[in-house]
């Protein structure tokens, strides 16, 4: 079945191969994928309509730098969120909890984990656990008027179906970037 292969172990060939690297080169490359991260996350606020198709990007800087290491995840993580206070405070609610989490999820999960399904798991978990924060906790409409704020579970199993397939799809997109990450790195 699709679901139950092992991946293979591009994630962690990667994250042998850049942990030789010194302190110092590693946290340049996090601050630059951090920087872009926040670049593309601000782009919902800069450019109308485009941004939007853009800002899902800023998780990708966010899984690769937590396949160095869940150190420099969280690195990557909390410096994208004060890099975003400062140029567009109102992304503050959603990166930290969707697209900044789901980065976090899925690059951890390809580390622990080996097959698809436990790395989708761990991936949508993440992202369901964080949009039911923000829509529940703090009440904040953060899919707008699709989703009301008062607890529904119709709309919360629909969120949980979305963070699968949205994480899912993460997932796929990262395997096609590490296979061109190691590529780079072994030539």
């Amino acid at each position: 079945m699709f679901f139950s292969k092992i991946i293979s172990n591009d994630s962690l060939k990667i994250h042998n191969a850049i942990n030789q690297f010194s302190t110092s080169t590693n946290l340049v490359l996090v601050s630059l994928l951090s920087c872009l991260s926040t670049v593309f996350q601000a782009a919902g606020g800069f450019i109308p309509l485009i941004g939007f198709f853009i800002s899902p990007l800023s998780t990708a800087p966010i899984i690769v730098c937590t396949i160095l290491s869940l150190r420099y995840g969280l690195l990557s993580y909390f410096s994208t969120i004060l890099l975003l206070f400062i140029l567009q405070p109102s992304e503050l609610i959603v990166f930290p909890f969707t697209t900044g989490l789901l980065g976090l999820g899925i690059g951890y999960s390809f580390l622990v984990f080996k097959k698809r399904i436990s790395i989708v798991f761990g991936g949508s978990v993440s992202l369901f656990i964080g949009i039911l924060s923000v829509l529940y906790i703090f009440k904040f409409p953060l899919l707008g008027p699709v989703a009301s704020t008062s607890f529904n579970l119709y709309k919360t199993g629909s969120i949980l179906l979305f963070s699968i397939l949205y994480s899912w799809i993460w997932i796929e997109i990262s395997i096609m970037i590490f296979k061109s990450i190691r590529k780079k790195l072994v030539s």
